[in-house]
């Protein structure tokens, strides 16, 4: 392990950890919560195809353009086509987007592109991959990243410079490019299907503004983020944000298509003040095959609230790096095989079983990562 890495993990475990567990102590709903929304999310699981139908119709219905793509390739079409060139584009984090390489591609096209959320900002900066699903930089200590923001924008700070002090120099130069951008692109954490809204969990401010100061915006959504309601939806909100103990969260917002206003004799039209356009990219990318195997399907329930990372001794001790990015620990174990078909990171299991002892969906991960590894197995018998 390196040095930096220990000293950063460390510190997470540190902040992390017991907070979680206080926030699960104090607030008793929320593991029933929890429970809600592993049932919801199942009903969507063993249909998947037909709530992805009544979604794209629902998105439609709110006078918002709607997508089902298979792959990267469909996917850097559609938003190539929305972006074009030359333009300022602001992502709030999507860990999809991340997935199909839309924020190079965009780059490639010749567009000035800025991750927002302050931890894929710093790992944009070092042009490193992430090495925790919610904490992108988390490998990161604070004297590394006052370097970091010196070296690559001139910042003035130093190691002794506080957190608060970083953050700052951040807040002020992304400022400008919130409010200069024709585009802003997010994932969701949540997508109802009976009314097509989006929902999207956040403490920093970044999403809100990614997601309402630019005329258009893109939500970029892996399909088994479908929830059956928007109350599912708003649920699966507070439970991953109790979970990343980050409890309340400071926000959530609800997109359902373009801004509106029904404020000339109550008749609702668009657009308003914010968006005068939204689109919702729906991603396949191995998704539904995995949906139809009543043992990968566990993994889709996963709502990336990186609970796991913090109490496995893998994860640990590969300094963050075990998994094909954006997926890291023993949820991007199981993940990189659903996209890449790479079984090779659940190898790396020792079957201590924490995962499964932490996670608010109760995702046998142990379970899905032994049969992973029987099929890499046999993959490699067949060949």
């Amino acid at each position: 392990m390196s040095q930096d890495w220990e000293i950063a993990i460390q510190r997470t475990i540190n902040n992390n950890v017991p907070r979680v567990h206080r926030i699960l102590e104090n607030h008793k709903y929320v593991l029933d919560l929890a429970k809600k929304l592993r049932e919801a999310k199942m009903r969507v699981l063993s249909d998947l195809e037909t709530y992805v139908e009544q979604t794209l119709e629902s998105v439609k219905r709110t006078g918002g353009n709607a997508y089902f793509v298979n792959d990267d390739e469909e996917a850097k079409e559609i938003v190539g086509k929305i972006v074009g060139k030359g333009k300022i584009v602001v992502f709030g984090k999507s860990m999809v987007a991340y997935e199909l390489g839309i924020r190079k591609y965009l780059q490639q096209l010749g567009n000035e592109v800025w991750e927002t959320d302050l931890g894929e900002f710093l790992i944009q900066l070092a042009d490193e991959p992430p090495s925790h699903i919610i904490a992108p930089a988390v490998h990161m200590t604070k004297e590394r990243v006052a370097k970091l923001l010196k070296e690559k924008l001139g910042f003035d700070v130093s190691e002794s410079s506080s957190h608060e002090e970083l953050v700052q120099k951040v807040r002020e130069f992304l400022r400008n490019k919130f409010l200069s951008a024709n585009v802003g692109i997010t994932g969701a954490n949540a997508v109802a299907a009976d009314v097509g809204s989006i929902v999207l969990v956040e403490n920093e401010g970044n999403i809100r503004m990614s997601t309402v100061v630019p005329p258009v915006h893109i939500a970029i959504v892996g399909v088994e983020k479908i929830v059956p309601t928007l109350e599912d939806a708003l649920i699966e909100a507070l439970v991953q944000a109790a979970y990343a103990g980050l409890y309340p969260p400071t926000y959530i917002n609800v997109t359902s298509g373009p801004s509106s206003t029904g404020d000339i004799e109550m008749r609702r039209v668009s657009p308003a003040h914010g968006p005068k356009e939204f689109h919702l990219i729906l991603v396949d990318n191995g998704r539904l095959k995995a949906s139809k195997d009543p043992i990968l399907r566990e993994a889709l329930l996963c709502i990336r609230c990186g609970r796991c990372h913090l109490h496995c001794p893998i994860y640990r001790v590969l300094d963050g790096s075990w998994g094909d990015a954006p997926y890291s620990g023993p949820m991007g174990a199981m993940w990189s095989y659903i996209i890449y078909n790479d079984y090779k990171p659940a190898l790396y299991c020792t079957h201590s079983g924490n995962c499964k002892e932490v996670c608010p969906m109760k995702i046998n991960i142990p379970r899905v990562l032994e049969y992973i590894k029987y099929m890499g197995n046999k993959q490699r018998r067949d060949k």
